[in-house]
């Protein structure tokens, strides 16, 4: 497990991070949730739930937002849960990271866009090798996203993008896990009890 621990400072750096939900996660936002985080600094954080798609394919998306679409595999691409903050707003995370309006780049390697054209041009076939599409993000204020790690809410491991992008979704969770060398079935729904 690999934080980035500012000592100077006294705060940790968790971007381009997986947030694994422990067991006994009460919110349902994130009860069996992988998060990954996009952006963690002293303003808070900003994540993006991977694991959970939602009754709703890309091409209906871009149809739903007067985008054309030419790509058959478009159809059976899901729309994810990205968090419960800004439903009605989409976020793509996609690699490589490209020259989009707005863009966050994470870590040089994987891209957060919120801006149209990244989606024109995934309608015509141009967009970006790998994606995934959101609707809502998750956002954490200064401070709650340590004072949630504190209270055990959270596993955290350094990202690999082949999780997001590379197994299905039903997959993600397990295998974030498995970057810890743990089994997500023997951990256990009770805090304090392994």
């Amino acid at each position: 497990m690999r934080r980035v621990y500012n000592r100077s400072m006294g705060t940790m750096n968790l971007t381009d991070h997986f947030l694994i939900a422990m067991p006994n996660m009460v919110d349902p936002n994130f009860s069996r949730t992988l998060t990954y985080v996009c952006e963690h600094n002293e303003q808070g954080a900003l994540g993006l739930v991977v694991n959970r798609p939602i009754d709703m394919t890309l091409a209906a998306l871009l149809a739903q937002v007067d985008i054309p679409h030419t790509e058959p595999t478009l159809q059976k691409m899901p729309i994810h849960f990205g968090g419960p903050v800004q439903l009605d707003r989409g976020f793509v995370l996609h690699q490589p990271v490209g020259e989009w309006q707005s863009t966050l780049a994470v870590d040089g390697r994987i891209g957060l866009t919120t801006s149209r054209d990244v989606l024109v041009a995934v309608g015509n076939g141009q967009g970006p090798d790998r994606l995934i599409v959101t609707l809502g993000y998750a956002g954490w204020a200064p401070g709650q996203l340590e004072n949630e790690l504190a209270q055990n809410a959270w596993l955290t491991v350094q990202a690999q993008p082949e999780v997001i992008f590379d197994m299905p979704c039903e997959e993600r969770l397990s295998a974030a896990m498995q970057l810890l060398g743990i089994d997500f079935a023997s951990l256990s729904e009770q805090a304090g009890h392994a």
